[in-house]
């Protein structure tokens, strides 16, 4: 029965028909809820429709399901890049490459989430120079280089991650702590790349200094009430 649903909400994706194709897909997950590929290829569907939200849970849980599914990286990447989530879009890319190695549509999005994290963070940085540039206009040569001074400070902290963290390393293992207040455990999702953790939304980032071993990585959530 759920082959069939998705036979049909295969025919109604090609007809361009992406809510029939996301409703089919939802009859067919109820029937089978352990199938990677009925929730990547919902999440394609819900792309069309411009709910990248429910695109990247689709993604997630497909991965999940099966980690190694090159399109269920694929969807999220494509999902989380129209959110403008670019640093968990890359990640997912570089998860993702792994498994579908000449696949050249993992290296060239990865291409555009680089152009996109440049153009952002040189955005936030212009921004910030321009007001400040204005604001001293009739200062006193102080003034200014206080000004020229708290503009290093707020480009540092543009650069900044969200969240604190720690990490410490030891010849077989590397061990990164995030400090993130106010989500819930069930919020939590941890993307790992080959020298590269990151948090889900782009909120937190952690580049390795060498090659990790994905398979082996994993996630331990404690939670403080306070």
């Amino acid at each position: 029965m759920a082959t069939a649903l998705e036979k049909k909400a295969k025919e109604a994706f090609f007809d361009d028909e992406f809510g029939l194709a996301v409703d089919l897909y939802s009859e067919a997950i109820r029937l089978d809820p352990n199938d990677a590929n009925l929730f990547a290829d919902r999440a394609q569907a819900h792309i069309k429709l411009n709910a990248f939200t429910e695109a990247v849970s689709d993604a997630n849980k497909s991965i999940q399901l099966n980690p190694s599914l090159p399109k269920a990286y694929l969807r999220k990447a494509t999902a989380c890049i129209k959110l403008q989530e670019y640093h968990t879009a890359k990640v997912a890319l570089q998860n993702g490459a792994a498994f579908a190695q000449d696949d050249s549509r993992f290296a060239n999005l990865i291409q555009q989430c680089d152009r996109c994290i440049a153009e952002e963070s040189s955005g936030l940085t212009s921004t910030l120079s321009s007001h400040l540039s204005n604001r001293n206009h009739g200062m006193t040569k102080e003034e200014a280089e206080g000004d020229s001074l708290l503009s290093q400070k707020n480009e540092a902290t543009l650069n900044r991650p969200k969240y604190r963290h720690e990490y410490y390393q030891k010849p077989e293992e590397v061990v990164v702590t995030i400090f993130a207040k106010g989500i819930s455990a069930k919020d939590v999702v941890v993307d790992f790349g080959e020298q590269i953790v990151g948090l889900y939304n782009g909120c937190f980032v952690f580049s390795f200094t060498y090659p990790c071993l994905i398979s082996s990585c994993f996630t331990y959530i404690t939670l403080q009430i306070t």
